[in-house]
């Protein structure tokens, strides 16, 4: 694509041709523009699509296999592992990176941040597609998709954390869902269902936060479910609802930073020059909230190990395990935030990003997978397993980069103008005097109806 715009091509991003004035159709607007014949060569022209049909073409047919000959045959399940990457990683790691949605979202639309309106959308879009994935690797994990709608209308389990928990996801995915379809109508030529959306804004942003809010500390303490097993450096039944809300503070917004980088560095053509100008000084000012998050979450998990008293655990491996994680995902972040703010230096805090998104993942896999029944035996996961997990991520992806280049989410949206402003010059007779010159006036301008 970056080869087409140098020769002068432009991507679709109005309502109509500039060129003919004719409104552009569904398919042109999905083709970005080009031709059919034009757009498959793009598409084969990128050797990252071959990386992602190479994980399609391993991937789909072993997801195929776990639903045809159950759970068991992909993963080591059994009643000391209830779960495995599945939900160690696509629930309790997709779901805190997705915490972008509300957090930016309380920002601009309650707030009044306007600083960060240029990637809310960004933000508002990783959320949702953070939700939807994480519902995916559930289903995969639960099996039986079409019995999705049981746990939530037929058999209630109003006394577990886990009912609480999905009924959470799901309605805080259908908020989402209406945040992200305000772009999407803007794209299809919807004004009215765009308008409607949009007055409703400062009550989806308060549900947001509700519900995001909640289940965020509700994952954490679903771990309460099994006191002992999860070693007791990261297990606290009174912390453990905190533990997981702090942390999905910093890792939403760390996500967002680590996300707008890697779109400026890959698909440049496709954001608006709002954007691009904007984004060194909104990741600066992201960094400064995930700077303080870090720090909250720090003491937190002092005041954790404190009260459990479990600072003799530090002088055992697990122990070493543990000071790795603090000192790697929370303590060096916070040391390198703070000097990135200091000195300005954006490149420096989109790899402290990097580097706290990292330290995240480790948190989560070792309070759902690696600690989980620590004083008995280590479970290493499936292969399947693993290529399943993949899989499904780059789905994730393709899904994440095919709306990013369509929907007006890193650019706004060139709708036609209701007004233009034109000047036209006609004779006048001498009698009629400008009223500061005495001179005829020779132009006025006239308003026009697009």
């Amino acid at each position: 694509m970056n080869r087409l715009i140098e020769k002068g091509f432009k991507p679709i991003d109005s309502l109509s041709d500039p060129d003919s004035g004719k409104m552009w159709s569904l398919m042109r607007k999905i083709l970005l523009g080009l031709s059919p014949k034009e757009y498959f060569h793009e598409v084969l022209r990128n050797p990252f699509n071959w990386l992602l049909f190479f994980i399609f073409a391993v991937g789909l047919p072993v997801i195929v296999y776990r639903y045809i000959f159950g759970l068991g045959s992909v993963m080591h399940g059994s009643y000391d592992y209830p779960w495995g990457l599945f939900l160690g990683f696509g629930l309790f790691c997709m779901v805190p990176l997705s915490a972008s949605g509300f957090l930016l979202g309380t920002a601009v639309e309650l707030f009044g941040h306007e600083k960060y309106k240029p990637i809310l959308n960004l933000a508002l879009l990783n959320g949702l597609l953070g939700y939807l994935f994480a519902v995916v690797y559930l289903l995969v994990d639960l099996g039986c998709p079409w019995r999705l709608y049981y746990p939530m209308f037929v058999s209630w389990g109003t006394a577990a954390v886990l009912f609480l928990v999905g009924w959470h996801v799901a309605t805080y995915l259908s908020v989402q869902v209406m945040e992200v379809s305000e772009a999407f109508f803007e794209w299809i030529n919807w004004p009215t269902a765009k308008k409607f959306i949009h007055s409703g804004t400062i009550g989806l942003t308060v549900a947001g936060i509700i519900l995001s809010t909640l289940h965020q500390g509700a994952l954490g303490t679903l771990l309460c479910y099994a006191p002992g097993k999860v070693h007791p450096l990261w297990y606290s039944a009174e912390f453990m609802w905190i533990f997981y809300l702090c942390s999905s503070v910093f890792a939403g917004l760390c996500m967002v930073i680590a996300v707008s980088t890697i779109v400026k560095k890959t698909m440049a053509w496709r954001c608006g020059e709002d954007f691009l100008d904007n984004l060194d000084s909104i990741t600066i000012g992201l960094a400064k909230g995930a700077t303080m998050a870090l720090l909250t979450y720090f003491i937190i998990k002092l005041v954790g190990v404190t009260h459990d008293n479990e600072w003799s655990y530090l002088a055992t491996g697990w122990g070493s395990w543990f000071l790795l994680e603090i000192g790697a995902g929370v303590i060096l972040p916070i040391i390198l935030f703070s000097v990135a703010i200091r000195k300005n230096s954006v490149a420096l805090v989109r790899f402290t990003a990097f580097l706290t998104i990292a330290g995240l993942l480790m948190n989560r896999l070792n309070t759902a997978l690696i600690t989980f029944n620590w004083n008995l035996y280590q479970e290493i996961p499936h292969p399947l397993e693993t290529i399943i997990s993949i899989t499904i991520f780059a789905l994730f992806v393709v899904v994440y980069r095919f709306i990013l280049y369509r929907l007006p989410i890193l650019y706004v949206w060139k709708a036609v103008p209701a007004e233009a402003v034109v000047t036209v010059t006609v004779p006048v007779p001498e009698s009629v005097a400008s009223p500061v010159s005495g001179q005829p006036e020779q132009q006025y301008a006239k308003v026009m109806s697009s």
